[in-house]
């Protein structure tokens, strides 16, 4: 699965207001500030400027922008470390205390079937669910687990387009 599907699959309007919420302090502090900027293709990098091009980054995404997509990903993650820890506690996935983690570690223990359920019913009260849904995704993604897009309920496959 690449993540351009997860984008796809959440829409463009639910990919853009993830965008939305990205914060430049920690991009700063994550090391991801300076990626992002030359990504998104801006001089000068703040919130309301990045959320302003998310769609032509959507764009970017769906035509195959696999640097873009992994960023951005990034940034929209890193800026949600709470919701990344509180994930990783759930599933017993051992961490630095700021949800990263061993990547070549063997964790298919820790994803028993349902898991994705699991964590989504676990953030509902406490996360927005497409920021919940987008690392899902990503976490599966880097574990080598999901083969599609994982989008909780079926009544929420149906959004595809997100418009």
């Amino acid at each position: 699965m690449e993540l351009a599907a997860v984008y796809k699959a959440l829409g463009r309007k639910r990919s853009c207001d993830l965008v939305k919420g990205v914060s430049m302090g920690a991009l700063r502090t994550f090391g991801v500030y300076g990626a992002i900027k030359i990504r998104s293709r801006l001089r000068t990098l703040n919130r309301r400027k990045l959320a302003s091009i998310a769609p032509r980054l959507w764009d970017r995404i769906q035509d195959g922008d696999k640097g873009l997509e992994r960023d951005l990903t990034q940034a929209v993650l890193v800026s949600n470390i709470p919701m990344i820890v509180s994930v990783l506690d759930l599933l017993g996935i051992e961490h630095d205390g700021n949800g990263f983690f061993d990547k070549d570690g063997d964790y298919t223990d820790k994803f028993s079937e349902g898991w994705e359920a699991r964590v989504v019913e676990h953030c509902r009260a406490r996360f927005n669910d497409d920021l919940v849904l987008l690392y899902v995704n990503h976490l599966g993604w880097e574990a080598g687990v999901l083969d599609s897009p994982y989008l909780g309920k079926p009544a929420a496959v149906g959004q595809t387009d997100g418009e």
